[in-house]
């Protein structure tokens, strides 16, 4: 199974696309499924989850916007795709 990352590398997905996902989810935190990427989806939320680090700052109140932005970009790009 690939990575975000992987898919990032291969050029399926650009820089800006994972950063309007971050941001989204970051203005709109929730589960299921987000389109990140045309024919791509990821649950952003079970991602963010799934890294112990990534849930640790969402969790947190004293955690800064910035933090969590690079948690939440950590999470996806080490979430596996289909």
């Amino acid at each position: 199974m690939a990575t975000i990352a992987d898919l990032r590398t291969a050029k399926r997905l650009t820089d800006e696309q994972v950063d309007a996902a971050v941001m989204g989810y970051l203005a709109h935190p929730s589960s299921g499924p987000r389109q990140i990427a045309a024919g791509l989806t990821l649950d952003i939320d079970a991602a963010v989850a799934a890294c112990r680090q990534a849930a640790e700052a969402m969790r947190r109140k004293d955690v800064t916007v910035a933090r969590r932005r690079v948690a939440v970009r950590t999470a996806i790009l080490l979430a596996r795709v289909g």
